[in-house]
């Protein structure tokens, strides 16, 4: 499901939501984030890692065009999505350069594998994780149940969705 959304009341639901994603990120402090004295240059932290996605469900569940909006933000959709990873499954590298966003576990447990971090970082259910320029990474399941993540970023509405651009 990817569409764009007009109505004033599915606007002020993705708001809502969007909101209570940035609250838990605010309340959720540095938890499933690089520790400080980990973080490291940008290609100096954990290896490129896999290319192609396994085991992973990805599901648009709102997107809001940015350009109608009193914004008017062109070239840019505020996207919602549902991400599913069974465990064993990876959401392969990608970078943010262009494009952050925030991920919210909503449950089970992923491993975020990030070139600006010297150690692997394990997100668990509560965490938030910000991804902002700077950030390329690749994520694995490397729990016994599958996780379930909310992602919403600033999506560039010129390129099309791909299923693991995380």
């Amino acid at each position: 499901m990817n569409r764009m959304t007009s109505s004033p009341r599915r606007r002020v639901a993705q708001a809502t939501v969007v909101a209570a994603v940035a609250a838990l990120g605010a309340t959720a402090a540095l938890a499933g984030e690089c520790p400080a004295d980990k973080r490291v240059p940008d290609g100096r932290g954990q290896a490129m890692g896999p290319t192609l996605p396994q085991g992973v469900t990805d599901v648009v569940r709102a997107m809001t065009d940015l350009s109608r909006e009193p914004l008017a933000l062109q070239g840019r959709a505020f996207r919602l999505r549902q991400l599913d990873i069974e465990p064993g499954g990876i959401v392969p590298w990608h970078s943010h350069d262009h494009r952050p966003a925030m991920i919210y576990t909503v449950s089970g447990e992923v491993t975020e594998y990030a070139s600006s971090c010297a150690m692997p970082i394990v997100h668990r259910a509560g965490d938030v994780a910000p991804e902002r320029n700077g950030t390329s990474h690749w994520w694995k399941n490397t729990g016994s149940t599958p996780a379930v993540l909310i992602a919403v970023d600033l999506f560039p509405v010129d390129k099309p969705h791909m299923e693991h651009d995380m």
